[in-house]
């Protein structure tokens, strides 16, 4: 018996190898894949993303996918001003990441026993939207940061903020700014006001969510003191 334990160990060893090896370059071919798209991107516009793949085959007929790219200056600056002061006001000078926004959601967490909180800026947002999924996961998080650093390294701020803005979900099937503006205000992007950007601005953490509570106290309150943040947003250019 001692004997065949020392015979197969070789075997077993082997064969965890193997597995680890087709895992590493799967994950490595995965890493590429992601590369080479979004250094496409450069010249190509993304015509869907991963969470409107996801709502297609979710939400069916019953809500269809709301969505069309428009250039980055056909859309508001109010739109523009608002999200910034609402989602990620060092957006034009991160690299990013906010560190210190991350380490506070880690304590949160901690805290809550479960992921409540990303610490998420606009190019990690960016990155969920256009190849995860809407797990919460440490796993998940990690791919994120990747793609981040990705997005950082080959784009440009005004694009990455320019397919942000076309990508970003607002609502039931309702994916850009341009699709937003329609469908809440009965107008285009980029004649969109700055109480109108303030609210939609709020929206973008919970768009389901308030879709279906358009009138929610919070979302009158949280725009009011966006548009006063909004003079002092930085865009980038």
């Amino acid at each position: 018996m001692p004997g065949r334990q020392v015979a197969t160990r070789p075997g077993a060893l082997r064969w965890l190898a193997y597995v680890g090896a087709v895992f590493a370059i799967a994950w490595i071919a995965l890493q590429a894949y992601y590369f080479v798209q979004i250094a496409l991107w450069n010249v190509v516009d993304p015509q869907s993303t991963a969470f409107m793949r996801t709502d297609e085959g979710r939400l069916g007929a019953e809500y269809p996918i709301q969505h069309q790219w428009v250039p980055y200056d056909q859309i508001s600056r109010n739109l523009k001003r608002a999200i910034i002061a609402s989602e990620d006001a060092n957006f034009v000078n991160n690299n990013g990441y906010e560190t210190d926004a991350i380490l506070q959601a880690w304590e949160k967490n901690k805290q809550r026993g479960h992921i409540v909180r990303g610490g998420s800026t606009i190019s990690q947002q960016l990155a969920r939207n256009l190849f995860l999924s809407r797990e919460k996961s440490y796993i998940r998080k990690g791919q994120e940061l990747i793609i981040t650093w990705m997005l950082e390294t080959l784009l440009d701020k005004e694009r990455i903020f320019e397919i942000y803005l076309n990508s970003v979900e607002w609502g039931n099937g309702v994916y850009g700014a341009e699709a937003a503006a329609h469908y809440y205000y009965r107008t285009s992007a980029s004649k969109l006001t700055a109480w109108q950007a303030a609210r939609l601005a709020v929206m973008l953490p919970r768009p389901k969510y308030f879709d279906e509570h358009r009138n929610s106290p919070y979302l009158a309150q949280r725009a009011a003191v966006i548009a006063r943040r909004m003079g002092a947003a930085e865009l980038p250019h």
